[in-house]
């Protein structure tokens, strides 16, 4: 893809979103039953669509909310649903539909208080500590699509163990939701805001106030707060601005939130790699704004709009690729965590930096590589198995100092506080950290790219058996491994990886463009890399032929 003239460069009037007409499009349009692009699909976050597309509206999130009604019905899951929302345009009204439907079904309801913004680790955290004192479980409900853009709105599910909920879960609620949309919403309840209001089903609580007060016993808050490094923390305009601030009062931080606006059009963002206005707080683009004034602090801090994920700027190295700081907090945790148990393994998706593997290995403890998706992580940190699991997407996760869990779904004010940590316990930055890393493991050179995919590239992907692939090398070197099913837990990756001494490659289709992904790496150099992408497609043209 060829970066956008104005990549980088602050949003235009012209650029931004018609949110008047997004949210009466959300009331308005209904999805055609017979479209599939209007159906709804789960994907590994949820589902998520745009009201202008007619994917996205309010007979999706009453079909969707009755069906997780029924879902937990049949799972005997009679405890309160926790309910938040981030800030994008459709997030609110979707979250009043969901009220609705759940208090029309006679479902407790857990709020924030003063019907604030919920981030999505806030939500996990809270579903897990209710569960843990409690005979009766609860799960969670949250509106948002994450960082996507302003036009978009999303939906996603966590079951009691408190992270994404896994295929077999969200397969029954789609199914079931497009049923009822096929049906008119025959069979799905709901009644008048006022109504469910007045039913005393919603309960308001502090959840981000009882997250805040648990983040000392993950993190050494205290040595951060002694260190007085100086801390700028940019939102992006998400639901983490009405926690950031308290978190630095509670601890005693240096915390500056250098940008607390909230605006549903995200009109003060820099534009992302394509024109898009994204709240990637991996993009270098979309970052702009923060990287400007990096040197005014001893680190830079940013979270998408539902804060599951993590961007980390450092004076001496920019903002840091997710690869990188992966590496080096895991490299860190397993060094600084005395109390987590011998040999508790770590996770990665198998997108992600060989770097990670060779760290993991010359720490002694176990690896276990997954397919893409946070879901894959969840059971090993619910039952303490797994200290800690990493996407290349900027999000992760791991247990606090005892070794339970915190939060089982993607939590960005974790990993950004690590970052403290690091830096107030070792005096380096986490950018430092990596050069050492490098250093020792060698220079990982990474990327990933979007290639055209036919329909017979994606018949191709669904029938692709490793016994039949006759590729005996890959970029001038032999193929040690030809991967369709994920090595940690033997779950289908949905595409290919290839695997030579040097390098790999992995490809997945999209479940929602006309696309696949490639990802590649190379311990060799930049032009090896080309070579991998290269004949990675080559192969994939091949395949499908």
């Amino acid at each position: 893809m060829s970066l956008h003239d104005r990549a980088g460069q602050p949003a235009l009037q012209s650029d931004l979103a018609d949110i008047p007409h997004l949210i009466s499009s959300y009331y308005t349009l209904s999805p055609r039953a017979d479209h599939p692009a209007e159906q709804v699909s789960f994907g590994t976050s949820g589902h998520r669509g745009s009201a202008l597309k007619r994917s996205f509206n309010q007979s999706h999130i009453r079909a969707i909310t009755q069906a997780v009604v029924d879902y937990r019905r049949q799972a005997g899951i009679r405890g309160p649903m926790l309910l938040g929302y981030d800030t994008h345009a459709l997030s609110q009204p979707a979250f009043f539909t969901a009220i609705e439907v759940l208090a029309a079904n006679g479902v407790r309801i857990h709020i924030q208080k003063g019907r604030a913004f919920l981030p999505t680790p806030v939500l996990s955290y809270g579903v897990i500590r209710y569960n843990r004192t409690s005979d009766e479980l609860a799960d969670g409900l949250i509106l948002t699509p994450s960082h996507n853009p302003p036009a978009d709105g999303g939906i996603k599910y966590n079951p009691p163990h408190g992270g994404p909920a896994d295929t077999d879960v969200t397969d029954f609620i789609a199914a079931r939701a497009n049923h009822y949309l096929a049906h008119g919403l025959e069979g799905v309840r709901w009644v008048s805001h006022d109504v469910a209001m007045a039913t005393a089903l919603v309960e308001e609580w502090d959840l981000i106030g009882e997250y805040i007060e648990a983040l000392g016993q993950v993190l050494n808050m205290e040595v951060i707060a002694k260190s007085g490094i100086r801390l700028g923390v940019d939102p992006l305009g998400g639901a983490s601005v009405s926690v950031w601030q308290r978190i630095g009062e509670r601890y005693g931080l240096d915390l500056t939130v250098v940008n607390d606006r909230v605006d549903p059009a995200f009109g003060f963002m820099a534009l992302d790699k394509d024109g898009q206005i994204r709240m990637d707080c991996s993009s270098s683009h979309a970052m702009a704004p923060l990287l400007a004034i990096k040197d005014q602090y001893d680190l830079a801090l940013a979270n998408d709009p539902d804060a599951d994920r993590h961007g980390i700027v450092c004076r001496d190295g920019g903002l840091m690729n997710p690869n990188h700081f992966l590496a080096v907090a895991i490299d860190y945790l397993l060094a600084h965590r005395p109390q987590w148990p011998q040999g508790i393994a770590v996770g990665k998706t198998l997108v992600s930096s060989a770097i990670i593997d060779k760290v993991v290995a010359a720490k002694g403890y176990p690896l276990q590589e997954v397919p893409v998706g946070f879901k894959w992580f969840v059971e090993g940190l619910s039952l303490g198995t797994l200290g800690f699991g990493g996407e290349e997407s900027a999000g992760a996760s791991f247990l606090d100092r005892q070794g339970r869990a915190f939060s089982t779904d993607k939590d960005g004010f974790i990993l950004c506080l690590l970052a403290a940590e690091i830096q107030a316990v070792t005096g380096q930055s986490p950018a430092a950290h990596y050069e050492a890393l490098e250093a020792r493991f060698g220079v990982h050179h990474y990327r990933r790219i979007d290639a055209p995919a036919t329909e017979a590239i994606k018949a191709a992907f669904k029938t692709l058996d490793p016994e039949t692939l006759s590729c005996d090398h890959l970029a001038g070197e032999p193929v040690q491994a030809i991967l369709t099913r994920a090595p940690g837990n033997g779950a289908s990756i949905g595409g290919l990886k290839m695997v030579t001494e040097h390098g790999w490659f992995a490809a997945r289709p999209s479940g929602t463009e006309p696309i696949y992904k490639i990802y590649a790496e190379s311990s060799l150099g930049e032009s090896h890399l080309n070579a991998l992408l290269e004949e990675a497609q080559a192969l994939i043209a091949k395949l499908s032929s």
